[in-house]
């Protein structure tokens, strides 16, 4: 039984959900290890020529793949071929959707599991291989190569770490360049093997025609240095000083804009840009999934709760703590980007991130409009599933509340005050939820019949981790709204 005061409700509610995010918080929490970065000029600078390295993992328990990867690495760079030797405990693996080339020397521990180092890497391309949610385009853009080592003496597990890296990869949609190769500690001939694979590895990365694939010079195939000038993020500081730059591309399915080209338009005073938010990758990926995709940023989808109130059964919390009914609420977003890359975020973040609005904005209107007739379109095709009766299927074909909350964060669109008003307009009341991130644009919005503010954790140092949020300064704009 529910509480029955408003507030005990609230209190309830926010019990639920710190529990809940703590746990999350406790099973992913992960020590950060610093990158080994190579830059070819040698300054620590972060120009055109870099910005496309590959990045080369080594997955070491007893220290073997740690140092044929330093081996490889010196190679790679006396042939002019710019890489990143990564230790991937200190690597979010939801970038390597960003990569051109990845590069793995992986080791296997006793019972055919990853060393310390590299368990959570391979944990993530397992559970990611596995959601049906994710797709098999979520690595599309990405080349890579597995060289493994293990021991004979441990049977069917020999190596099993490097076969399950490169299966899983291939899954997930990456491009295998060159065939796995394992090495037997047992025997002795590692290094021989490993030599091997090293220099058919460099033949084929220097000797490669196919695009998106990294060249000497760091810039693929059939894109210029100013292609490659994308937008990227400096540490939470806002500077990027040291000998180590660590960066993160503002688009996750495509490269952000140029602060140099001026890419990001202001039109009657709202930031307007030239590029579609939603990339051919994240449409197919999303659509998989049943979403529908509005215009260039926006989207809508049918919650399990609609369906399921529409074949009489319960409803969500809404619907328990202010009557709202789901079979009548549409979920709806104007902005499937996001100033967060939180750990419980179930679209395994391929989604777009940005702490501004960089994208070109389609109109308040049409977005209402095709959303209501998406909505109504899936509403349709639950007609004669078990349970669905008609006088509840014509209550669904006109939504009397929209929650804006499917994914990314909706208070980014800069038209949002023009969308909410819209749908009241049409007698649809609102519940917008915002990751409490942009205090201003709290500021600026016009009443909503419901706003949920996200608050995931209670201190500075969980929010980080849980949240994994993109400005500097993202415990004062979360304390704030």
């Amino acid at each position: 039984m529910y509480p029955s005061s408003l507030s005990a409700r609230i209190t309830l509610l926010a019990l639920l959900s710190a529990s809940t995010f703590y746990f999350l918080y406790k099973s992913r929490r992960r020590k950060n290890l610093p990158l080994v970065s190579f830059n070819p000029n040698g300054d620590g600078s972060l120009d055109a020529l870099s910005r496309r390295r590959g990045k080369l993992f080594f997955i070491s328990q007893a220290g073997t793949s740690r140092a044929l990867a330093g081996r490889l690495f010196s190679r790679l760079a006396s042939n002019g071929l710019p890489f990143d030797l990564v230790d991937p405990q200190s690597y979010e693996p939801e970038d390597l959707s960003k990569e051109s080339l990845v590069l793995m020397v992986a080791s296997t521990w006793e019972d055919g599991k990853p060393p310390e180092n590299g368990r959570f890497l391979a944990n993530w391309l397992g559970e990611s291989a596995a959601d049906f949610r994710v797709g098999s385009l979520l690595l599309s853009r990405c080349k890579f190569a597995v060289f493994g080592i293990g021991s004979g003496a441990y049977g069917s597990h020999f190596n099993a770490v490097a076969k399950d890296l490169s299966v899983k990869m291939r899954a997930l949609g990456a491009g295998e360049i060159l065939p796995l190769s394992l090495g037997d500690v047992d025997k002795g001939d590692v290094d021989g093997i490993f030599d091997i694979w090293s220099e058919k590895l460099i033949a084929v990365l220097k000797g490669v025609e196919d695009s998106g694939v990294i060249l000497e010079n760091g810039v693929g195939i059939g894109e210029s240095e100013n292609e490659s000038d994308g937008g990227f993020e400096s540490d939470e500081d806002g500077e990027s000083g040291g000998e180590t730059v660590v960066v993160d591309l503002e688009d996750i399915a495509g490269k952000g804009p140029s602060r140099k080209s001026g890419a990001v338009a202001q039109i009657n005073g709202k930031a307007n840009g030239t590029r579609e938010m939603v990339t051919s990758v994240i449409r197919t990926s999303l659509e998989k999934q049943g979403y529908k995709i509005i215009g260039s940023h926006s989207g809508v989808k049918i919650c399990r709760w609609t369906k399921s109130q529409l074949r009489g059964r319960g409803g969500c919390y809404k619907h328990s703590f202010y009557g709202i009914e789901s079979h009548r609420c549409m979920e709806a977003t104007p902005s499937l980007a996001c100033a967060n890359k939180c750990v419980f975020c179930w679209r395994h973040h391929t989604n777009p991130v940005g702490k501004s609005w960089q994208w070109k904005m389609d109109d308040p209107l049409q977005i209402v409009d095709t959303a209501i007739e998406l909505h109504t379109k899936m509403i349709k095709q639950m007609k004669g599933v078990p349970g669905v009766t008609q006088e509840r299927l014509s209550e669904g074909l006109s939504p009397r509340h929209c929650a804006l909350s499917l994914v990314g964060e909706p208070i980014m669109y800069p038209e949002i005050n023009a969308l909410v008003d819209e749908l009241h307009r049409r007698h649809i009341s609102t519940f917008l939820v915002t990751n409490a991130q942009f205090p201003e644009k709290i500021k600026m919005l016009k009443p909503v019949t419901q706003l949920y503010v996200s608050v995931d954790a209670s201190t500075k140092e969980s929010l980080k981790a849980i949240d994994r949020p993109l400005f500097g300064d993202f415990w004062e704009r979360f304390i704030w709204c």
